[in-house]
């Protein structure tokens, strides 16, 4: 019976940045991910490397959030130098563009009043029409301005999944792939202390691992339970447009609208509440090409060659959910919707937490490399949906 460490189940951003973390820790890894026809919120990100507008209602989740982009660069760069692919990564600021003055108004009211309470360390600044139009000479008329923030940027979405799959398995992770996780087993229910886990997948096969990390989407509420886990998720669409490829128009990306390296343009922005559907819909496609095009008028002669849907895993307030398991210990339960964006705290700080030997200890946990004193990691716990 092949026995690990820890097993990851779930092989997609998130369930991969834990797992080299883990890896980088010396640690002995198995990765189990199913099939293809599986609902995959890694393989349709828009590829954002994103901190403005996170963590308004939450100050830890922007703390967390900046501690990761901050983390970017060296986690790219170390990735790059282990499989000698570059993930184009760049990260010279991104904005939100608004086409009213009365809701850039509101965006920068919000984001002043999370500087305040980051201690005025917050770098954005708020552009009018005029000074958009010099940074961004295709903007369009109806643009009335932006908010600039300095540490958000982009990454090519599918070449970063490449690469984190080839790294782990340069690295000696055992892959699991093409089989379901069936169920996930505490070998002694009555031990009160880590005792291992059986994983058997929907084939009949088990495996052995001393901890587990659930980070499989969608799939984390049935497998979830059994392991005393609430596991308070939903699915939420997201669809998303690609043109031809285009000579350079856009300096820096948008959270609605950037232009991959490859040359075309993404534009994307959905939130649709319509539980596991992933289909594209004609009314959504019209609503996001009538709004690039507002914004970057050009847009209007370009020719759209791509479009799909996936679904984001949102917790009920939005924000990432790290649970450790009050009655399996070793269990761990891992979720966020910006698992792009969180890739590089992923891979080092919380493997630092599910490493730890009394994980369960929320509020007196340090990260030795965050370099924020004053953070409530007990935010991110699901016990927050229980008052």
């Amino acid at each position: 019976m092949q026995e690990s460490d820890f097993a990851i189940v779930g092989g997609g951003v998130v369930g991969l940045s834990i797992a080299y973390g883990l890896l980088c820790k010396g640690k002995t890894v198995t990765i189990f991910d199913e099939h293809d026809n599986a609902l995959r919120a890694s393989r349709g990100n828009f590829g954002l490397v994103w901190v403005q507008g996170k963590g308004s209602k939450l100050p830890e989740y922007a703390k967390w959030t900046r501690q990761s982009a901050k983390s970017w660069k060296n986690f790219a760069a170390g990735l790059s130098d282990e499989s000698g692919t570059d993930l184009r990564l760049q990260q010279q600021g991104g904005y939100s563009i608004y086409l009213t003055e009365q809701s850039l108004a509101e965006r920068a009211s919000d984001l002043q009043n999370l500087k305040a309470q980051l201690g005025g360390d917050y770098p954005f600044d708020v552009l009018g029409h005029n000074a958009i139009k010099k940074e961004e000479p295709h903007i369009g008329p109806k643009v009335a301005g932006a908010i600039l923030h300095h540490e958000d940027g982009h990454v090519n979405p599918l070449l970063f999944l490449r690469t984190l799959s080839r790294v782990v398995r340069q690295r000696n992770a055992h892959l699991v792939t093409g089989k379901s996780v069936a169920s996930i087993a505490p070998l002694n229910e009555s031990q009160s202390s880590d005792s291992g886990f059986v994983i058997t997948t929907a084939d009949g096969a088990e495996f052995r691992s001393r901890r587990v990390v659930l980070c499989a989407g969608l799939g984390s509420k049935t497998l979830g339970q059994p392991l005393g886990f609430n596991v308070p998720i939903r699915a939420q669409r997201g669809q998303v447009l690609i043109t031809e490829k285009m000579p350079p128009i856009i300096n820096r990306p948008s959270d609605e609208i950037r232009q991959v390296d490859e040359g075309g343009i993404q534009i994307g922005a959905s939130a649709e509440e319509v539980g596991a559907d992933d289909r594209e819909t004609l009314d959504i496609t019209a609503r996001l090409a009538q709004n690039a095009i507002d914004q970057y008028p050009v847009l209007a002669q370009a020719s759209l060659i791509r479009s799909w849907a996936a679904l984001r895993i949102m917790s009920p307030d939005g924000f990432p959910i790290y649970q450790h398991s009050r009655t399996a210990p070793g269990a761990f339960f891992v979720t966020c919707h910006s698992g792009i964006t969180l890739a590089a705290a992923h891979a080092t700080l919380l493997t630092d937490w599910i490493c730890a030997d009394q994980p369960d200890h929320y509020r007196d946990f340090n990260f030795p490399d965050f370099n924020i004193t004053d953070f409530d990691f007990s935010a991110f716990s699901e016990e927050r949906f229980n008052a």
